[in-house]
């Protein structure tokens, strides 16, 4: 997960946020990032960009295509692992939170067993994916 989420940016992130749900059969993900301490989500990658970066002509290639492939790609990751608990008789988190500070090549998670979102009605995986931005965003202030 982490590694596709640093290709996206080109390994170009001060760190990477990863949002994994998996409830009543249904598997989600969504990603963002903190770029040059901007927390932008992976379709806004180019508002972060500073022009100290040396490269006056980097952009970030956020074409739709792209980020279809990331998400893919994780929630193949999370189906892994759904594998991988079931074989070893483990119970699959729910929601699965994970940073990544590229900087100190750190990771830390946070898992929750319990539903989040399948048991409220006004709820889905990507508005929760979306309060936990929203969260970062506002710690960064």
């Amino acid at each position: 997960m982490v590694s596709i989420c640093l290709e996206y940016v080109f390994e170009r992130a001060n760190k990477i946020f990863i949002y994994c749900s998996h409830e009543e059969g249904l598997v989600s993900n969504d990603f963002f990032y903190n770029i040059n301490g901007k927390i932008v989500e992976r379709h806004k990658l180019n508002d972060a960009l500073v022009n100290e970066e040396g490269d006056a002509n980097f952009s970030y290639d956020i074409s739709v295509d792209r980020q279809k492939a990331v998400v893919k790609i994780i929630n193949e990751n999370i189906k892994e692992l759904i594998k991988l608990c079931r074989k070893y008789d483990r119970e699959m988190p729910t929601e699965i939170k994970i940073v990544y500070d590229v900087q100190a090549n750190k990771l830390t998670a946070d898992y929750k067993y319990d539903l989040v979102h399948t048991n409220d009605p006004n709820k889905t995986a990507s508005s929760i994916a979306r309060i936990w931005f929203e969260q970062i965003k506002k710690q960064k202030k």
